[in-house]
């Protein structure tokens, strides 16, 4: 239609059923653009619809990068003509610097849906099947609980560096350095993530440069050969958990190895831990000493269950915090504060301290470090399964020193 000048009068005039142009040489228009003679790219978009009734929407349309492109602004009862060009001039005002308003206000649209929260959830589905089930849980529990929430419903592309020391700062003052140093690490390679698949657009990691709260320092606790024989008389009941701790003693394994053990996994006086359970995705296997046999023996199978500990739990056993503390009770201050995991560390010390050497040390603990990584790990692939044997044949129910 012939370019007018948008006012009140001329839109009253056209909106009208009658009016002419709703008439063309192939019958009834059901669609009208009136653009205004005064502003190139504004107008008024008007719909009739099949019962008679008008939708009446002002447009600004606009060329860029060879595209034509049409933004609505609002339906015409919400601004005056005058409103409504002033709207239009914002919008034209971006074309000069070759910014696209529609593009930009799809982009806002998008971060609007991509919330921290939401991306999260993708990011949990895609890390499911590539961490180990503590690690996941741990995961998850960073990110979707309450140490980052004030971030939970903003817009991905809209987190600050400020929001996310605001964050860390704030986890440290209510928890520790330990637990903030790690919500931070989870954030930081979630955002990486974020990077890689193209979410964050051309942003920074708001992570980098934020407050780093010091990581702590590597445990150093190895038992003394008393403290070792004390936690053995302690774990003399016939419960899952004194089976564990004392199996750890003798094989030196992670207590999840242990506490997950499956009667398919034992043959004769050979222990093999699948990979799937393995904390290096590496099949390790052990022969078990003398000792070690006769607490499993002691283990009684139940109807329907592959596992050795635990009830009911598909990982084997879990009461893992309920047990130690009733472990130290019994204990009653023979033993300085330990953590199970330092049997693996003070097994590891003694072997040592007793001329075996390293790769056999490394060899038992399953970890390809030191002596078995870089070129020597890739050509030899051996797991000294002789040597293994005769590092743990040794080992035999502590006793007492005198």
């Amino acid at each position: 239609m012939k370019q007018v000048r948008l006012t009140a009068r001329t839109i009253d005039a056209v909106s009208r059923p009658n009016h002419l142009a709703w008439n063309s040489p192939k019958g009834k228009r059901n669609e009208l653009f009136l653009w205004d003679n005064e502003l190139q790219g504004f107008g008024l978009r008007l719909r009739r619809h099949t019962d008679g009734s008008l939708v009446r929407t002002w447009v600004v349309q606009y060329r860029i990068h060879g595209r034509t492109q049409r933004i609505s602004l609002a339906r015409f009862e919400r601004l005056t003509p005058t409103e409504a060009r002033k709207a239009a001039r914002r919008k034209l005002a971006y074309l000069p610097f070759d910014r696209d308003p529609q593009a930009e206000r799809q982009a806002k649209r998008r971060e609007t849906r991509q919330t921290f929260r939401a991306v999260v959830a993708d990011y949990l589905a895609d890390r499911e099947s590539k961490l180990r089930p503590a690690s996941f849980a741990m995961t998850k529990l960073y990110l979707t609980g309450p140490y980052f929430r004030p971030m939970h419903s903003t817009g991905l592309s809209a987190i600050t560096r400020s929001d996310v020391a605001s964050c860390i700062r704030a986890v440290e003052r209510k928890h520790s350095t330990a637990t903030a140093a790690t919500a931070r690490r989870q954030l930081n390679t979630f955002f990486s993530w974020t990077i890689k698949e193209g979410l964050l657009g051309s942003g920074a990691n708001p992570v980098d440069g934020t407050h780093r709260p010091a990581d702590p320092a590597p445990r150093e606790r190895v038992l003394t050969d008393a403290e070792l024989v004390a936690i053995w008389n302690a774990c003399d009941g016939d419960d899952d958990h004194s089976r564990i701790v004392r199996l750890l003693i003798l094989t030196g394994a992670r207590r999840g190895e242990v506490g997950g053990l499956s009667w398919g996994e034992l043959e004769a006086d050979i222990w093999t831990l699948p990979k799937e359970r393995a904390k290096n995705k590496r099949q390790h296997v052990i022969a078990l000493p003398p000792a070690a046999l006769d607490i499993i023996a002691d283990v009684p199978r139940r109807a329907g269950r592959d596992h050795l500990f635990g009830d009911r739990a598909a990982a084997g056993f879990r009461n893992w915090y309920g047990c130690k503390e009733a472990l130290d009770k019994r204990l009653d201050g023979s033993v300085k504060p330990w953590r199970v995991h330092d049997l693996r560390r003070t097994m590891a010390t003694g072997m040592a301290n007793i001329g075996i050497q390293p790769h056999i040390i490394e060899a038992v603990l399953n970890h390809y470090s030191g002596h078995r990584r870089g070129p020597a790990g890739v050509y030899n692939r051996s797991t000294y399964p002789s040597e293994v044997k005769l590092a743990l044949a040794p080992i035999a129910r502590p006793t007492p020193p005198r």
